[in-house]
């Protein structure tokens, strides 16, 4: 089996090795990219773009906040661009806004997630994503 390729978009150091960490503990093979704010995201899509559409990642791991473009702002981009817009983006953010919830889903995230605060709870929830969306989701082939 192929790995997956996962885009976390995320500026907060604990939480990249708290989700690399939560990917690797669970054994499924993902290649994962780091995209540190979402100006670094959309240019990173791009990139992967030019290398052809099997470059592009299967799922994106979304913050809001994030520097330089925020992840509404991100998630407009990709869902409204014919070469990006089949990628499920999964919202995760500390954020419980009810307008941030509903902006995201007006703007067609696939789903919207709330950090916990404890590590623990936070590994779950990552590990939940993961096996729901890489185990039992069927995610599109690109060629």
């Amino acid at each position: 089996m192929k790995p997956i390729h996962i885009l976390l978009v995320e500026d907060n150091e604990g939480d990249i090795v708290l989700t690399k960490d939560a990917l690797e503990e669970y054994k499924i093979a993902t290649n994962t990219s780091i995209a540190r704010d979402g100006k670094a995201a959309i240019e990173l899509l791009e990139e992967l773009w030019q290398q052809g559409p099997a470059f592009l990642p299967d799922l994106v791991l979304l913050d809001i906040n994030l520097p330089k473009k925020n992840g509404q702002e991100v998630l407009q981009i990709i869902k409204n661009d014919d070469r990006f817009k089949e990628t499920p983006v999964i919202i995760l953010t500390t954020s419980s806004s009810e307008d941030d919830i509903l902006r995201a889903y007006q703007n067609h995230a696939n789903c919207f997630i709330t950090k916990p605060v404890e590590a623990d709870q936070f590994l779950k929830v990552v590990s939940s994503i993961e096996n729901f969306w890489i185990s039992i989701v069927k995610l599109p082939i690109r060629k």
